[in-house]
């Protein structure tokens, strides 16, 4: 039985689905905006704003738990979140993303969305 667990499952097992939510969070946090399903938008919205919160002091230890928690050897999304977003939303208590709903998808009819920064 599921009761209370609330984090969508995607049909995959765990270690897919977490490299699937790291994989979202490096590209939306590199290009600024992503078009996704629905349910994925949904479920890596409080993912990245975490990371945002946590982002807002650069200091060495931030960069190596962003590093840890995005799981990338690149470091062109940690930069990004500490030397652009972070100062970006330092007076913002929360709410740095949107989700806009784009229609559904010809092939499967999934609920597409856009999620981006505000």
């Amino acid at each position: 039985m599921r009761h209370h667990n609330s984090n969508r499952i995607f049909g995959r097992p765990r270690k897919g689905r977490v490299a699937l939510l790291r994989s979202l969070a490096r590209s939306l946090i590199v290009h600024g905006a992503i078009e996704t399903t629905l349910a994925k938008a949904k479920e890596i919205r409080p993912y990245v704003e975490k990371l945002i919160t946590k982002s807002k002091d650069n200091t060495l230890t931030t960069r190596r738990v962003l590093t840890a928690t995005l799981g990338t050897t690149d470091e062109s999304a940690v930069n990004t979140l500490v030397n652009d977003l972070g100062p970006r939303f330092k007076d913002r208590k929360g709410g740095y993303t949107r989700i806009i709903k784009t229609g559904t998808r010809l092939s499967d009819a999934s609920a597409k969305a856009r999620i981006e920064f505000v």
